[in-house]
């Protein structure tokens, strides 16, 4: 669908308004794939939305998070765009996805590229980010810090290798 003058496209470089494409994410609607929720948080940067941007990593990282940073890198950054290389859905239970993707910005020190391969988790209907700066604290046989019951080695621990 194209976009017209007075509705905003999405900045996840889908072609599609914001509205049918990562606006309904933002609105509360869970994104169906780890690769839709990297595309809804890179639009989340680009629109100063930090509150989706917390809610949508893994919940036991939340408080590792800081807040502030995380809004002053969104404002005072002119987001250029993003490119989505890959996005592989490795199963199991839960489901861990990984999603290859290049973001484009500048800001008072130039211009930035920066590649990643991100990991994900799906419990139940929701898809969180496993934010890599942000540490697990978990021993290899404590309970994985996704909450899927199992031992940290046989869940998320097996995909952050």
């Amino acid at each position: 669908m194209p976009t017209t003058d007075t509705a905003p496209s999405c900045p996840c470089g889908s072609g599609d308004l914001l509205s049918a494409c990562c606006g309904r994410y933002h609105a509360g609607t869970p994104a169906p794939s780890a690769e839709r929720l990297m595309r809804s948080r890179y639009s989340a940067y680009v629109l100063g939305d930090v509150d989706y941007l917390l809610a949508t990593t893994l919940p036991v990282q939340r408080t590792g998070l800081d807040r502030d940073a995380i809004r002053a890198w969104s404002q005072q950054s002119t987001w250029l765009g993003l490119e989505v290389e890959n996005a592989e859905v490795l199963g199991g239970q839960p489901e861990h996805a990984f999603v290859t993707f290049t973001a484009r910005w500048h800001d008072e020190a130039g211009e930035h590229s920066h590649r990643e391969r991100s990991a994900f988790v799906q419990y139940g209907v929701q898809w969180y980010f496993i934010d890599p700066t942000v540490g697990l604290n978990a021993g290899r046989n404590d309970p994985c810090p996704c909450g899927s019951g199992q031992k940290f080695k046989k869940c998320c621990a097996a995909y952050l290798g």
